[in-house]
């Protein structure tokens, strides 16, 4: 638990945290990168990036959870975020708990997404007591969509959607549904207690 009250999980290699001001800089670095953002519908500008910032922290104090600043323990480094958030839209699968991330380019490559991924699944399962999480991306996003699968997320191809919030005949409107699912026994300790 921070200082804030908000939950802090710890893996083997991460810190993922309520964020700071000094995370402000570095995430607006990597929100204004075209790759990071390839698909998004666009980059951000600081402006953009702080106000996102803003509603990240504001929900995570309301709560105590939600898209945690991820840090690398070793380095004291912030390279993006991973973590939790409410399905802002309507679609067939809402409402629903997001898993969600983002990370600076220069801290692709090393596991980190996958291995704060679970820390948040985890968190959502044992912790919030959900049944369920839901990850999506633009159907060209193998990077994303190969964690989704390497944290055991599962995809049905009739739950791929069309993004609401995007225009018809915008290239990222075409989206896959990944899901993952409480283990069994979990479940059933929920329903027992």
């Amino acid at each position: 638990m921070s200082t804030d009250g908000s939950a802090e999980l710890r893996t083997d290699r991460l810190l993922m945290r309520p964020w700071t001001a000094a995370d402000l800089a570095p995430f607006s670095e990597m929100n204004a990168d075209p790759r990071v953002m390839e698909f998004f519908p666009t980059p951000l500008d600081r402006i953009s990036s702080d106000a996102m910032a803003a509603r990240i922290m504001a929900r995570m104090e309301q709560r105590g959870w939600g898209l945690w600043a991820l840090e690398v323990t070793a380095t004291g480094a912030f390279i993006g975020f991973t973590g939790l958030a409410d399905v802002s839209f309507e679609a067939h699968f809402t409402p629903a708990t997001e898993l969600a991330w983002r990370l600076a380019r220069h801290a692709w490559g090393h596991g980190y997404v996958s291995e704060a991924a679970i820390a948040a699944r985890d968190y959502a399962f044992d912790t919030l007591d959900r049944d369920e999480v839901v990850a999506f991306t633009a159907v060209d996003n193998i990077r994303s969509r190969a964690v989704m699968e390497r944290i055991g997320m599962s995809r049905d191809e009739d739950d791929d959607f069309d993004h609401p919030l995007l225009p018809i005949g915008h290239r990222l409107r075409r989206h896959v549904l990944y899901r993952a699912h409480r283990p069994t026994e979990s479940r059933e300790q929920s329903t027992n207690d």
